[in-house]
């Protein structure tokens, strides 16, 4: 039983750890035309989050417009990164 609890706590723990480098591999957060924002990682690929806050799928190649009126493309699609990056301060 105690070996099985000190898994679980060594899991949660680096878990978390996954949560927080993800953070820092953001570069920039691009506001969309439609109240969407594209963030890029430094690797470049890119998660969507829609005008709620939730992380949302998009297809490869999916051509966006910025607030600014400039034409993006997408490359990768990260959503369970970018969810992770969104909701760090919300889990345990």
């Amino acid at each position: 039983m105690l070996k099985k609890a000190l898994m679980v706590a060594a899991l949660g723990i680096a878990t978390t750890s996954a949560f927080a480098v993800d953070v820092e591999r953001v570069e920039k957060s691009i506001p969309l035309k439609d109240g969407s924002t594209v963030y890029i990682f430094k690797d470049g690929k890119m998660g969507m989050e829609d005008k709620l806050g939730r992380a949302v799928r998009m297809k490869q190649g999916e051509v966006m417009e910025t607030k600014d009126g400039q034409k993006i493309m997408m490359h990768g699609d990260e959503v369970m990164r970018l969810d992770s990056v969104l909701h760090k301060d919300h889990r345990n």
